[in-house]
């Protein structure tokens, strides 16, 4: 992809992300760009799958809940 036709795209998906998800410049630079597909994804489309219960287990170690811990 040449630089143009990436800052033309970037440009486009920044604009997107702005009105639809209310997103400023640096919220969406730093999203990556599995994030914004999420985002941008419709519920219950049917296209997406939903995450593996192996991809939820790793997720649930490597980022504990500890809301009400003290």
């Amino acid at each position: 992809m040449s630089a143009e036709r990436f800052a033309d795209a970037a440009r486009t998906l920044a604009g997107i992300a702005a009105r639809v998800l209310g997103w400023r410049p640096d919220e969406f630079w730093a999203a990556t760009p599995d994030e914004l597909a999420a985002a941008l994804t419709v519920p219950g489309d049917p296209d997406v799958q939903p995450p593996e219960p192996q991809a939820i287990s790793a997720l649930r170690a490597q980022f504990p809940d500890t809301c009400g811990d003290t």
